[in-house]
């Protein structure tokens, strides 16, 4: 995650799926309700015309889950993880959490055993490492991270993925954690295939010692910016490095048995997939670069790297024209490769929109509240209807800062965050947020190996202020999925039209995320008439036949 701004990708026109080529502009608030009050909206959904098949939805463990998770009392680490990783329902029927299917592990770098000789300021920030030499390894370290994959998978997370921000310190060519050199990796000269051994023994150590499988590697985080001051561990990296890394890692997971796939990308913004950014030319271009059948550094044949490229939604999620057109763009030209899905692999608010669309305007000060759901709920569907993505990534799951970072939050009871290090170390207070539940309603519901089916009445590019519908099947179980994302101050009315199938006694079940709802089972509704209650997110789940 980079915290300073970054210029904004221009508009940008593609066509994808299919979004209309009738582009509005949504930076003002459109007209709430233009229609009639009584208007009733045809919702067509077309189990015939198949999208993309959905893969995960996730969010990560950095930083917060190592003091956490090592730290605080068993039943409050619990009932943290019971919010994120749960796919059960209680008595009355409503989720106990929001079921995620996928958990990001920060495979840290040793800043946390330098402690202020790391130059990381935050304590919180830095991360320990599983060997200071290569050569013995400690798997006692990063123990409250280590608690939270284990509560994951108890909980039936279907995936586990590992990311660096850096090359851990022994091998870095200042010694750091953090960059002092710009735009190549910092690493010493000649030790990528060390650096390969410390992923390959660290993944087979958290199998053998802690009975973890690792599903997806990705060793480059956001490699277009510097990572020179003294905010977290990271480093730059070019194309170059990334290819030359992944070749060597590549056959060395295979020589040792593990089946985790390679994951690149990760890149700090979408434009740096689908164009070559001044500044960044040697670090930009990136499906092409990798995927693109032209391409000399085509990695998309081994075995082991999967066929997906992951960008992080940051920085062109505001205005709203460049939340369409980036999507339009990163999507046409993911498309334009045979066989590579895209990932939306990290996002919280970095954008400042204003206080009309966000508390405080941006990214500073939590907000445990709808807006901020809302707002995240738009670009989750965004992603998914506009850019293809098939999963999508929360950044940090839990923040104890005074920031609009975390699905849960934790506080002293006294105060919304601070930055003293024993803020919270040991204990505090556990607070849901509208967010966690908004991303439940498609987490909880929208499960790896549903495809998105088509709604050819509904065009999100248009309703980015309105209502945003998408819809997915379960084939083996026949059962349908529909995600509503209500921005408006107005209920709204549909009629759900199905073809290729039959909803199963015209009913269906919503699950609400409202300013008084935090995913809450409602009443069943009949497909011919429902209402959307106003500044909503509603899933309506029901079987076809």
């Amino acid at each position: 995650m980079k915290f300073n701004n970054q210029n904004k990708v221009g508009l940008l026109c593609a066509g994808l799926l299919f979004a209309s080529s009738l582009f509005v502009s949504c930076d003002s608030e459109k007209s709430e309700n233009s229609d009639s009050e009584n208007a009733v909206t045809e919702l067509n959904v077309s189990l015939e015309m198949n999208l993309q098949t959905m893969e995960s939805f996730g969010a990560s463990d950095a930083w917060q889950c190592n003091f956490i998770g090592k730290n605080w009392p068993t039943d409050k680490r619990n009932k943290i993880a019971d919010l994120l990783f749960s796919q059960g329902l209680d008595a009355e029927g409503n989720p106990k959490g929001i079921g995620l299917s996928l958990w990001r592990f920060n495979l840290g770098a040793g800043s946390a055993e330098q402690g202020d000789a790391s130059d990381i300021t935050d304590e919180w920030r830095r991360s320990e490492c599983f060997t200071t030499n290569g050569v013995t390894y400690d798997m006692t370290k990063q123990a409250g991270q280590v608690w939270f994959m284990k509560a994951a998978r108890e909980r039936g997370v279907d995936k586990l993925l590992a990311f660096a921000n850096s090359a851990p310190v022994y091998l870095t060519q200042n010694g750091k954690a953090h960059a002092s050199i710009k735009e190549f990796y910092n690493l010493k000269d000649g030790k990528m295939p060390d650096l390969a051994d410390f992923w390959v023994t660290s993944l087979d150590k958290l199998k053998t010692e802690h009975g973890l499988t690792i599903d997806y590697v990705s060793p480059f985080n956001e490699p277009q910016y510097e990572w020179d001051g003294s905010g977290q561990e990271g480093s730059p990296a070019t194309n170059a490095n990334i290819y030359s890394f992944v070749n060597i890692l590549s056959p060395k997971l295979q020589a040792k048995n593990l089946l985790a796939k390679i994951v690149v990308g990760e890149s700090g913004a979408y434009e740096y997939l689908y164009k070559t950014t001044s500044g960044k030319e040697s670090r930009s271009n990136q499906i092409d670069y990798f995927f693109a059948a032209n391409s000399s550094k085509n990695i998309g044949n081994l075995s082991n790297v999967k066929r997906t490229i992951s960008g992080h939604s940051y920085w062109q999620a505001w205005p709203l024209s460049t939340l369409i057109s980036s999507r339009q763009d990163a999507a046409a030209r993911t498309q334009s490769v045979g066989g590579l899905s895209l990932w939306s692999s990290e996002y919280c608010v970095l954008e400042s929109p204003g206080t009309a669309e966000l508390p405080g305007g941006a990214g500073s000060g939590r907000d445990l509240g709808m807006s901020l759901a809302l707002w995240t709920a738009r670009i989750i569907s965004t992603d998914i209807a506009v850019g293809g993505v098939t999963s999508w990534q929360w950044w940090t799951a839990i923040s104890r800062g005074d920031y609009k970072d975390g699905l849960i939050h934790v506080d002293d009871g006294a105060s919304n965050g601070a930055g003293n290090a024993d803020y919270c170390k040991n204990d505090g207070y556990i607070r849901d947020s509208k967010t966690l539940w908004a991303l439940g309603n498609f987490s909880f519901f929208v499960k790896p190996g549903m495809v998105r089916v088509q709604i050819p009445s509904i065009d999100n590019t248009a309703e980015l202020n309105n209502v945003m519908v998408t819809a997915y099947k379960d084939v083996a179980n026949k059962k349908i999925v529909v995600v509503a994302v209500n921005i408006s101050k107005s209920a709204k009315a549909y009629k759900l039209n199905l073809t290729g199938g039959t909803v199963t006694d015209n009913k269906l079940t919503p699950y609400i995320t409202s300013e008084t709802m935090s995913l809450k089972k409602g009443t069943t509704v009949d497909v011919s008439g429902f209402e959307i209650p106003a500044r909503s997110v509603v899933t309506y789940v029901g079987t076809y036949k």
